[in-house]
């Protein structure tokens, strides 16, 4: 039984009792699968592609990573923080040659790296349209690693933010941590956040994922295991 691992950052990462209703997109992947493949998430929040390998994640993966599981990567809005320089990275150097990290890590074990862009932040341009650049340049930066190695591509920021064009302003901030004061003993003073999930939006962007890779040409065995009405 081959296993799907995902290394990422909080949009994706499990979360505790005690940040809930916040939720990772990762907690919801295992219900479009069949129990014939196993969903490991080894996304941890505020992560960058950096303080991923730094602190020996991707190693810690390689203890159970076989041949012929897969690895989703999925990271950059913690690349993104240029005051931190223990996560920051360049999306045109360190972030790509980090990319290239985990695409060997995964071939060189017989097993499936696929990249995914990082997921939209919930921000709009003053024309109401999804902020292109909502998560820098980086997206683009994966794409074109993507296409440079030949691996597998889910374009989870172009599709959130089809997602949230739909929803409009108002409707998508259903999907994000926006809660008045007292409206959860976990956040008293209430939250407005537009990049992390509630238990609703980590769902829609799970699904979301699963929708990717049903589409996906070159994980046609990946989709093998999918729960096809739940897509």
């Amino acid at each position: 039984m081959p296993t799907l691992y995902i290394a990422g950052d909080s949009t994706a990462a499990q979360k505790g009792g005690g940040e809930k209703p916040m939720a990772g997109w990762g907690e919801f992947l295992q219900e479009h699968f069949s129990p014939d493949i196993a969903v490991d998430n080894r996304a941890i929040n505020g992560r960058s592609s950096r303080s991923f390998l730094a602190e020996g994640r991707l190693e810690d993966i390689g203890k159970d990573f076989r041949r012929g599981d897969y690895l989703l990567i999925q990271f950059g809005h913690n690349d993104q923080k240029v005051e931190d320089p223990a996560r920051y990275t360049d999306p045109a150097t360190e972030y790509r040659r980090n990319l290239l990290t985990f695409i060997e890590f995964a071939r060189s074990r017989c097993g499936y790296p696929v990249l995914l862009t990082s997921v939209s932040r919930r921000r709009f341009t003053a024309g109401g349209e999804p902020d292109p650049l909502a998560v820098g340049l980086y997206p683009e930066a994966v794409r074109e690693v993507a296409a440079q190695t030949g691996t597998p591509l889910l374009d989870i920021f172009a599709s959130s933010q089809q997602l949230y064009r739909v929803l409009g302003v108002d409707g998508s901030r259903q999907l994000f941590m926006h809660l008045p004061a007292n409206g959860h003993p976990n956040y008293p003073q209430g939250i407005t956040d537009d990049t992390h999930f509630c238990k609703e939006g980590a769902a829609r962007i799970a699904n979301l994922t699963a929708v990717a890779i049903s589409q996906s040409a070159e994980l046609a065995a990946l989709q093998a295991y999918l729960r096809w009405p739940g897509l």
